[in-house]
């Protein structure tokens, strides 16, 4: 059930729809809110123009200082649904110019995801939002089809709108997902996948880890590294052969950290 805020939010952006689209994430994560997680309030207030002591009571005063709760997430899962986030918006439209400046502002260690950031980086610096469009286009949509296809049902069967799908909308359901707004991609494109671990990792969803690392082992582990390494090989990619890596590299370590906490 939504909180007073998160509704007054909702009716200021026009509805769910619009409003995950002025936030810049999937609408799956704004239906499955109760209430505005606390990262996103100060970027809900700045699109609603409703105040921060309205959407989130509990976090402001009436002089919109915010006191933090002791129940928010660690930093790990911060830094881990920020990644998660940023794939899923590369991988579920073009870039505009805006983001392509953001990720070029992109930092890196010398472990092997910070040198993909760095490489990510370095590509968003290299090409402009006209030829990332293109490229994203070829790649993911052409005409007829795209030269990869990011579902999983795809990548498990060979074939659309199968098993692995199905499975998907029934953990959608458990957890009280609802699909809102225009989109017509099926529920287990990799972007929509991406924005639900997201949303696991913000403490968007009432679960636990065992159910976090269920749905990574069910619905991301068996295919999408595999599906971000062709990325990574395609010889057509040029900016998206960056996002490949990153993406590959972290599927990876999160696979790793799941087995580990068994």
């Amino acid at each position: 059930m939504r909180d007073a805020g998160l509704d007054q939010a909702i009716k200021a952006a026009g509805g769910v729809a619009s409003l995950a689209r002025a936030v810049g994430i999937a609408q799956p994560s704004v239906s499955a809110w109760s209430r505005i997680p606390a990262e996103r309030v100060l970027t809900v207030e700045a699109i609603t123009r409703v105040p921060r002591f309205v959407l989130r009571p509990d976090l402001y005063g009436s002089s919109g200082e915010y006191a933090p709760l002791k129940s928010e997430i660690d930093d790990i899962d911060v830094l881990r649904a920020g990644e998660y986030g940023l794939l899923s918006l590369l991988m579920g439209k073009a870039p505009d110019a805006k983001t392509l400046s953001s990720i070029a502002g992109l930092k890196g260690d010398a472990s092997d995801l910070g040198m993909a950031h760095v490489e990510l980086a370095s590509a968003a610096d290299n090409y402009d939002e006209r030829a990332v469009a293109a490229e994203f286009f070829n790649l993911f949509v052409g005409l007829g089809r795209g030269e990869l296809l990011p579902y999983a049902s795809y990548y498990l069967t060979g074939f659309l709108n199968e098993r692995p799908l199905a499975r998907v909308r029934q953990d959608f359901e458990m957890l009280g997902i609802e699909r809102a707004g225009p989109s017509r991609e099926p529920e287990d494109h990799i972007a929509t996948l991406l924005e639900a671990m997201a949303g696991f990792a913000r403490g968007e969803f009432d679960s636990d880890l065992a159910q976090q690392a269920k749905f990574f082992e069910r619905h991301l582990k068996p295919w999408a590294a595999r599906m971000f390494a062709d990325l990574e090989m395609s010889q057509s990619a040029k900016f998206y052969r960056a996002v490949g890596r990153v993406g590959r590299v972290f599927i990876e370590l999160e696979s790793e950290a799941f087995t580990l906490s068994e």
